[in-house]
């Protein structure tokens, strides 16, 4: 029987366990979204981790609409995280950058007054975080198609500073409602040229995204994160299980190190309805399938031992216990998450919680 204890390789890394760490926004870079020395003792406290997959890191302004997030579009921002992915590495594990652009969810404050860019013209629900507090999201304008090539080339920028910043692969972040799900997903991809309509259009941009971060990176250090969840922050599909078994598929074979996915439950903050296609998924992409999303330490075993997946990524549970994997080896006690410490500045609630004596 596979354990969460069991080292597994995937591409060209190689994990000494299979408790992963989630990719987790915590809001501790500069304004100008440069990393911090202290992103650094975050990170390498974590460092039995498996593998750590970084906070979602912007690939350019255009597309960063968090306070306090990395990014990884400046020579400022690659020098910055050398010495937190050095850190992490001197600690003996393994650190992966995570690409993020979060499309009609930056709000026009980040981006001096101008519209959030989308595959269509959409507005999402709620609120987004900016510096002078919550606000109403703005309607997104639809990208150009002549826009879209300049976007793939940040992307690959964005994998060649990861690379130049020593970091051990790069994930692309396609989940979440951000700016490739929202070319994923039927209810806010309404374009009629040829990134939209079919599954086969919607999903190209991903897909030529992560073939941009492949010619950087190698397929044996390239991963992607997805989240077929029904509506993630109002970015929801027609037919999800047509969707994302077709964009396995298209992963599989491009032979990417790893897919991480999602998989709400019942006890979830996102919706169940997942848990229906993770056997679907786990058939159409043959590669590396690692689950995420309040996983206990039985719960993951149970996912390993029935197959559905290779490896868990623990999110929250990791934030609070930087030595998750030996803490779960003794069965030991786990320290509670703060949640109103989550995205506020400083050490409180970031590099403070308690490892085992």
């Amino acid at each position: 029987m596979t354990s969460v204890f069991e080292p597994i390789t995937f591409g060209a890394i190689h994990a000494p366990n299979r408790i992963m760490m989630a990719p987790l926004t915590r809001g501790r870079a500069t304004r100008s979204h440069v990393p911090t020395p202290l992103m650094g003792e975050y990170y390498s406290q974590r460092a039995s981790a498996g593998l750590i997959i970084s906070e979602a890191t912007g690939i350019t302004q255009q597309g960063l609409g968090w306070p306090y997030a990395p990014g990884l579009w400046s020579e400022e921002q690659v020098n910055g995280w050398k010495p937190v992915v050095r850190a992490v590495h001197e600690a003996g594990g393994r650190i992966v950058a995570q690409l993020w652009h979060m499309g009609r969810l930056v709000h026009p404050d980040y981006l001096g007054g101008a519209q959030p860019v989308s595959a269509s013209a959409t507005t999402a629900p709620g609120h987004a975080h900016t510096y002078e507090g919550t606000k109403p999201y703005a309607e997104s304008r639809a990208l150009e198609l002549h826009e879209i090539k300049p976007i793939i080339d940040d992307y690959r920028r964005a994998a060649e500073h990861a690379m130049a910043a020593g970091f051990d692969g790069v994930q692309l972040h396609g989940a979440n409602g951000y700016l490739i799900d929202q070319f994923l997903r039927d209810g806010t991809n309404r374009r009629t040229d040829s990134y939209g309509g079919s599954v086969e259009n919607r999903i190209r941009l991903l897909i030529e995204v992560t073939q941009a971060l492949i010619s950087v990176a190698g397929a044996d250090r390239t991963g992607v994160r997805l989240s077929p969840n029904d509506d993630p922050q109002g970015c929801g599909d027609s037919d999800s299980e047509s969707l994302f078994t077709k964009t396995a598929d298209a992963l599989d074979k491009l032979r990417i190190a790893f897919l991480e996915m999602r998989a709400s439950r019942p006890e979830s903050t996102f919706r169940p309805a997942i848990r229906q296609l993770v056997p679907t998924v786990r058939r159409a992409f043959k590669g590396t399938l690692i689950l995420n999303s309040d996983y206990s330490l039985d719960d993951a075993s149970q996912a390993l031992r029935l197959g559905e997946a290779d490896a868990i990524t623990f999110g929250r549970t990791f934030l609070a216990n930087p030595d998750l994997p030996a803490r779960l080896a003794k069965r030991a006690a786990l320290n509670p998450p703060n949640s109103k410490t989550f995205y506020t500045p400083g050490p409180t609630g970031y590099t403070d919680y308690p490892a085992l004596t």
